[in-house]
């Protein structure tokens, strides 16, 4: 059970994606996404599989502005938890973000332990300068909306802690 992979996710993963993603959102974990949205977003992602082809993992890095960008749909399957799959996952993200040339990572987390030993500090209100607030606010994403700690998205980010980490 320690032999796993994390690669680019494919359309192929899409429909594997859900049914891990459907179990935290039943215990109020994460959002809920709907398949389209997976779809579109497929070259976020990445996958972790285990020798047989399995699903085991995966994690997005969504762009949210020049240098910045957000860890988002983190999942590990109880299964394979502590077996180093999400510090592989953040670790592909982290090389994905740097190549596009982004500086910073955000997260919104309830597991700020992990996230700490990967290097992310918790956040305060205010870490973008008012201009790029003033042009994050535009995004119909609610990734930005929670990253920006806007109130319409409080009652779904109770317990979260918002992190950040500097490349």
């Amino acid at each position: 059970m320690s032999e796993f992979t994390v690669r680019p996710a494919t359309t192929r993963d899409v429909r594997g994606i859900q049914a891990m993603l459907e179990p935290f959102v039943q215990r109020r974990i994460l959002l809920g996404k709907d398949l389209v949205v997976l779809y579109e977003a497929t070259q976020q992602f990445v996958v972790a599989e285990d020798a047989s082809g399995n699903l085991v993992g995966c994690g997005a890095l969504h762009v949210m502005w020049e240098d910045l960008g957000e860890i988002r749909t983190l999942i590990v399957v109880d299964e394979w938890l502590h077996h180093g799959v999400g510090r592989a996952i953040v670790e592909a993200l982290e090389d994905n973000a740097r190549t596009l040339g982004l500086s910073r990572l955000f997260c919104l987390t309830f597991e700020v332990d992990f996230f700490t030993r990967r290097g992310f500090s918790p956040i305060g209100e205010q870490i973008v300068d008012p201009d790029v607030y003033s042009q994050l606010i535009r995004s119909p994403d609610e990734g930005v909306a929670e990253f920006l700690d806007l109130a319409h998205v409080k009652p779904n980010t109770l317990g979260n802690t918002r992190m950040i980490k500097q490349l």
